[in-house]
């Protein structure tokens, strides 16, 4: 029974997970708020390492859904126009590499600052009080930016159109989410927004930014957790193994809807909802720490 209940707490950590990553409400207060609530029977150091990992699932649904656009290869005769070069009847997309070679610019402030800083950022900022306050502040930001755009027309309508200038700009902004609770979709999109990008072309260039940035943070989390497994300091064990393939698969179930979610949603609606909903989250984690 106590086995099950496990299961039960993981699934529904993979579907917060899936939910969070990618709509612009900070996927670490969400999962700090239920793990004070629900919290899943492992070490500290498998939990600091799931909560990184299972965002794979998440990863592999943006990959799924946007395999055409984010995969470079294809049949030379077939897009000619838009080849970089070709190696017999397989040729190198143009527009492709050129997204890929943005997103590179785009991930490298928050690689230089992240990777040095890690273990600070995660020893000191961390907490539920940090985390609320950036809940609150994002939340405020999104609602006055969003104000601020009514019936603007944006300079930069396509993930295609954006320069390298910009995501570099973008990549500074989502620097910022290396405070947990500003959010890594939020801090790109509200960056985005800010440098004339579009909602729809924002919120699209964010999901392309956190393959590489994503996948680098489990790398880098796993590799810590491996040592701390081979030094002795933790145990890892079948059931930690079973625990993290249920986050992954109900991560990348559930991712599949959210993006759907999102990218239909910011065609008719503003972000300024989810700023409201920050703020009231911002508060629930304030009240649930100082209450426990």
């Amino acid at each position: 029974m106590t086995f099950l209940f496990e299961i039960i707490k993981t699934i529904l950590l993979g579907i917060v997970e899936g939910i969070t990553e990618w709509l612009p409400i900070s996927s670490t207060g969400h999962m700090i708020l239920l793990n004070d609530v629900l919290r899943l029977n492992v070490s500290e150091g498998f939990w600091n390492m799931f909560n990184v990992v299972i965002q794979l699932g998440a990863i592999l649904a943006v990959v799924v859904i946007y395999f055409k656009k984010l995969w470079p290869f294809a049949k030379s005769k077939s897009l000619q126009e838009n080849m970089l070069f070709n190696v017999g009847s397989i040729g190198l997309k143009k527009n492709t590499m050129l997204l890929w070679a943005k997103v590179i610019v785009a991930m490298l402030p928050a690689a230089l600052i992240g990777i040095p800083f890690d273990d600070w950022f995660e020893e000191h900022l961390h907490t539920s009080p940090v985390v609320a306050a950036a809940l609150i502040l994002y939340g405020i930001l999104f609602i006055a930016v969003e104000k601020g755009n009514m019936n603007k027309t944006f300079a930069v309508d396509s993930v295609d159109d954006i320069s390298f200038k910009t995501a570099l700009g973008i990549g500074v902004f989502q620097a910022l989410s290396l405070v947990p609770g500003t959010s890594r979709s939020g801090s790109t999109i509200l960056g985005a927004s800010l440098l004339s990008v579009s909602r729809s072309a924002a919120a699209e260039f964010s999901f392309f930014l956190a393959v590489p940035v994503m996948l680098g943070a489990s790398i880098i989390k796993s590799l810590k957790f491996a040592l701390e497994v081979a030094s002795g300091e933790t145990v890892f064990g079948g059931t930690d193994i079973l625990f993290l393939l249920v986050g992954c698969a109900v991560a990348f179930a559930v991712s599949m809807a959210a993006i759907k979610f999102l990218t239909d949603f910011v065609k008719k609606h503003s972000f300024s909802a989810f700023g409201v909903y920050r703020i009231i989250l911002g508060v629930i984690v304030l009240i649930v720490y100082f209450v426990k």
